[in-house]
């Protein structure tokens, strides 16, 4: 079995010596959960990230995916997060082995991504009704980590003096934004946590759903930052389509535009944090960090000034 180059770049690059570990045990992992659950392996899905992805079959022929990761919290995580949704706005859970790391999911047919449709309006329009189809109350019977456990990175990055890319001033703003909007805790929820294109897919039977929850808690502000800064880059005006995603979002959503944005510098930055570590591309994430803040920065003079 091929296992892509960046896969592996990946998966070492977030796990180091434990994920070389498990990526040399990949194929006996597969074939180990084909024959015990029934499954006729078809082939790996074309945007794998952190996990490995495949299409598959049962004896009878009805399609799954069949979903594994490196064995840690965040892929517990993720599949009781899967759970709590239970088919309602996000893809359902048929089987697991949550020790190993490995989930059986319903396969969505024909699972057209939204990043295959072209216009921006209905683009947004699908996205902000997935968005409100898993909004969810934190959970009771378990811990799941917080916005600010992830913000841990931005402090991390910021005391080593060898990081360089993002000026300390521009982590310490972002960081104090995170706070900031995380100091209300009777507003936090259950967050999806990568909300994007890639992770909104139709289904003939069930419409539009989100796949691969993070499973994260915070202020549903949060939850909306992934999808605005996804693929922007591909595109003629990216600074204009940034600036149209924050402004129809928070006024379809009646949301605080300052909020919004402040949220958005927060963790557009951390993603940038995040990517620098992984040793992969960070310098689209940072500029729209960088954009988000001109906006903030346009929206308080215009304030200042009324």
């Amino acid at each position: 079995m091929e296992i892509p180059y960046e896969f592996q770049r990946k998966i070492i690059g977030g796990f180091r010596e434990e994920g070389e570990k498990w990526l040399a045990s990949l194929p006996a992992r597969i074939a180990h959960y084909a024959e015990q659950w029934g499954l006729t392996i078809q082939g790996p899905v074309s945007n794998l990230s952190y996990n490995y992805v495949l299409f598959v079959e049962d004896a009878l022929g009805q399609p799954f995916i069949l979903k594994l990761g490196v064995p840690n919290f965040d892929c517990r995580n993720e599949m009781d997060t899967v759970r709590q949704y239970d088919g309602h706005g996000c893809a359902r859970l048929v089987k697991a082995d949550r020790e190993e790391g490995v989930m059986l999911l319903e396969r969505l047919l024909p699972g057209t991504m939204l990043s295959e449709l072209q216009d921006e309006e209905e683009v947004t329009r699908i996205f902000l009704t997935t968005w409100k189809a898993i909004r969810r109350e934190l959970p009771t019977d378990r811990k799941i980590p917080m916005i600010t456990d992830w913000a841990a990175s931005l402090t991390q990055y910021a005391a080593d003096q060898s990081n360089s890319e993002i000026p300390k001033e521009f982590i310490d703003k972002a960081e104090g934004y995170i706070k900031k909007i995380m100091d209300h805790p009777e507003q936090h929820a259950l967050l999806h946590g990568d909300l994007h294109h890639e992770n909104i897919l139709y289904s003939e039977e069930w419409g539009w759903l989100a796949i691969d929850p993070k499973g994260v808690g915070g202020d549903p502000y949060f939850d909306l930052v992934s999808f605005m800064i996804n693929h922007v880059m591909k595109k003629p005006e990216p600074r204009a389509l940034l600036a149209y995603r924050v402004n129809r979002i928070s006024e379809e959503l009646e949301l605080d535009r300052t909020r919004l944005l402040e949220a958005a510098v927060g963790l557009s930055t951390l993603y940038a944090c995040w990517a620098l570590e992984d040793q992969s591309d960070w310098q689209d994430t940072y500029q729209c960090a960088i954009w988000f803040n001109e906006l903030l920065e346009e929206s308080q003079i215009n304030t200042t000034t009324l």
